[in-house]
């Protein structure tokens, strides 16, 4: 009986993403632009619930060489309405911050697995208003929820296509 190998990658961020059943997040999707530079990948998130779905939004994900002991830089390429994400691509997630308050920050035994499962969250249960990075936008749903929405579909149809 045939046994297919396991997929053999030099680099072992590579590794986590191919192998770390990541693929099983249907709305998630990894490309590496360079293959040449496996430590920089982009992560495609497609919402297919709640205010961002039917956008397409892209991270850039730099894995430092003092991964695990610190986490990889995570960017927002996608210009988006969002209250844990600047309209410049900075995010607000715990588990990407090297110290946290709450202990949720980075830790070595987390993964890039948990980071993709962590931006996944951003768009669902882990949309957090209460503690904004973009007051502006968390102030907005305060104040208009309907008017809010509409503004994100605007971003979706300008910017997230």
């Amino acid at each position: 009986m045939y046994v297919p190998k396991e997929p053999q990658f030099a680099d072992p961020w590579a590794r986590q993403i191919k192998i770390g059943k990541i693929s099983k997040l249907s709305t998630c999707k990894v490309h590496f632009p360079d293959p040449n530079k496996l430590h920089c990948f982009q992560l495609t998130v497609t919402p297919d619930e709640g205010y961002y779905q039917g956008g397409k939004f892209q991270f850039e994900t730099e894995v430092p060489d003092a991964y695990n002991m610190v986490p990889p830089k995570v960017k927002c390429l996608t210009r988006i309405w969002h209250p844990n994400i600047t309209e410049t691509g900075e995010i607000c997630l715990s588990l990407l911050r090297e110290h946290s308050i709450d202990g949720t920050g980075w830790a070595p035994t987390r993964t890039l697995k948990d980071v993709v499962w962590g931006l996944n969250s951003l768009f669902t249960d882990l949309l957090n208003f209460d503690d904004p990075l973009n007051i502006e936008a968390a102030e907005h749903h305060l104040r208009d929820k309907e008017d809010f929405r509409n503004k994100v579909e605007d971003y979706i149809k300008h910017y997230a296509r």
